[in-house]
């Protein structure tokens, strides 16, 4: 797998200037007018998300990048899930959008509400909005995942709760493992291993490279309490760190950050 240079090679600058961002903005838009078009009618999302999982195959496709999945035999198992993955790149949703072989719902930042046309689409198609920032907003969103789960809509999180600055596991929120033991369904690891190369916090210019989803085993959540919401989210970024090849330790309790109150 490549790694990204510095400084990006002169060619890779000028591709990504004349090229890659003006056709993928261009495919944004066009897919963001017409799921907006789509949804008026669309009541259940479905048309919505075919058209996001057309967005996101063209951007990977202009990105110059190859997408592989290993493990897709664990996307398929449990109709129902929380499925986690590091948050490396403004390019992960895509990926995931790409290779997700099924209807979902993502709990994003609300900060990514106000974006045109992504935030248009996001609010639309019956997106979950988070603030991390605010622990009361923060249960409420959790609490209409829960809902979502268990009217048998699976739900994809994002646990670090932003990007990665330097590729490596950061401090984990408690959210999916909370969703995950809520609702009883399984929670499954996911990797994203090649998208911060392809496009880290505070590049500009894209690097192209292949791109790789790796699916690990799903953890159980039967019989589990919300009072097992820190071991489960320990055993979720162990699990993360192992399948993006990252050196696996012990877990410090102080990583993990546990909304409060209704957790209790």
């Amino acid at each position: 797998m490549s790694t990204r240079p510095n400084p990006i090679p002169r060619l890779h600058r000028w591709r990504t200037n004349a090229w890659n961002i003006p056709v993928m903005t261009l495919v944004t838009v066009v897919c963001g007018s017409i799921s907006l078009a789509v949804s008026l009618v669309d009541k259940q999302g479905r048309v919505q998300h075919s058209i996001a999982r057309i967005w996101a195959r063209t951007l990977v496709f202009f990105a110059g990048c190859s997408l592989k999945v290993i493990g897709a035999e664990n996307l398929t198992k449990h109709p129902v899930a929380v499925y986690a993955s590091n948050h490396t790149s403004y390019m992960d949703t895509p990926v995931v959008f790409a290779a997700l072989p099924f209807q979902f719902r993502i709990l994003a930042k609300k900060e990514l509400w106000p974006i045109v046309f992504i935030g248009w689409y996001l609010d639309r198609s019956g997106q979950i909005p988070i603030d991390t920032r605010n622990p009361r907003a923060t249960l409420s969103s959790l609490g209409v995942g829960v809902k979502a789960l268990r009217s048998g809509t699976p739900l994809f999180v994002f646990p670090e709760g932003g990007r990665t600055p330097n590729g490596k596991l950061q401090e984990f929120l408690s959210g999916a493992a909370y969703l995950a033991i809520r609702a009883q369904v399984p929670l499954v690891p996911i990797a994203l291993n090649g998208v911060y190369d392809l496009l880290p916090m505070g590049a500009r210019h894209l690097f192209p490279n292949e791109l790789t989803l790796t699916a690990g085993e799903a953890f159980d959540t039967t019989g589990m309490t919300v009072r097992q919401t820190d071991e489960l989210t320990a055993k979720l970024k162990a699990a993360i760190q192992a399948l993006s090849g990252q050196p696996v330790g012990l877990v410090d309790e102080a990583e993990v950050t546990v909304v409060q109150g209704a957790l209790q």
